[in-house]
């Protein structure tokens, strides 16, 4: 296990990678190649229904520096800077887009054995300023992530979470939407050897009374070939099927149906990313 409790973003990231991470009712298309002076370029392609969605984004690495550009269909230019570990633990994130002249960010990240920190806020004259912490161990983090609004002087976003891991179970207790939406997740590793795990999910609203029940699970075939299944208590399941059929390039066919009206289409994604 990898020291520390890490960021407030990893509670009960096993479990929304397992049920959720791959599936889609889209059709998508990936292509990565690399310059002789290691520029990574990927060029990606999204079918949603009669839209088509493409972007453009290149990588460069220059030391502890990485920068990512990236431009899609709707003539969008997002900018990232990540400077790594700048100081021991640490990493620092410049992002903004243009033309949204409001949209630079600046963002800390600092990991500890015990505490992991990650901060940011808006370049701009009023900006929303971001907080997550998270204090403990490998073994069991109590964290926190707030937003706060400097035009309005509000919230707007109070989350809390808790996390407990050992070698085989991952376990995650949220309240979310400042209070509003409880949610607890639990995955479990049957057998490392194939990659057979499973996972569920619970979520709770108080102000409507309404429950979400998500279970899934996942199973190697053979070292290239992954397939999962979820279904939840609304009655839809999905399924994909995930084969690496070269290093680093997958292909991907996912599935969902309705089980409560059958006599509706399923919807079918197709996915494939091509790397060198």
């Amino acid at each position: 296990m990898a020291k520390g409790p890490g960021l407030y973003s990893e509670i009960g990231k096993k479990t929304r990678d397992l049920l959720y991470k791959d599936y889609q009712a889209d059709h998508k298309f990936t292509i990565t190649t690399y310059s002789p002076t290691g520029v990574a370029i990927t060029s990606s392609g999204t079918k949603k229904g009669e839209l088509f969605l493409a972007d453009v984004n290149t990588q460069l690495k220059n030391k502890n520096i990485t920068t990512d550009v990236k431009v899609d269909t709707n003539s969008n230019l997002f900018t990232t800077i990540t400077i790594d570990e700048p100081a021991p633990g640490l990493k620092t994130i410049f992002s903004f887009r243009v033309p949204d002249q409001r949209s630079g960010k600046v963002e800390l990240q600092y990991l500890h054995d015990y505490a992991a920190i990650s901060t940011s806020v808006g370049l701009t004259a009023n900006p929303v300023v971001n907080f997550s912490g998270v204090i403990g161990t490998n073994l069991v983090g109590l964290g926190t992530d707030l937003s706060f609004d400097t035009k309005t002087g509000n919230f707007t976003k109070v989350n809390t979470g808790l996390s407990f891991s050992n070698a085989d179970l991952i376990a995650a207790l949220t309240v979310n939407d400042k209070g509003d939406t409880l949610n607890a997740s639990y995955y479990h590793t049957v057998n490392p050897l194939t990659k057979t795990a499973v996972g569920a999910e619970v979520s709770h609203s108080f102000s409507t009374n309404e429950n979400t029940i998500t279970v899934g699970t996942q199973h190697a075939l053979d070292p290239l070939t992954t397939v999962k299944a979820r279904v939840n208590n609304f009655g839809k399941a999905s399924a994909l099927i995930q084969h690496e059929w070269r290093p680093k390039s997958l292909f991907t066919i996912s599935g969902e149906v309705d089980t409560r009206a059958i006599e509706k289409s399923a919807k079918v994604g197709l996915a494939l990313a091509l790397k060198p």
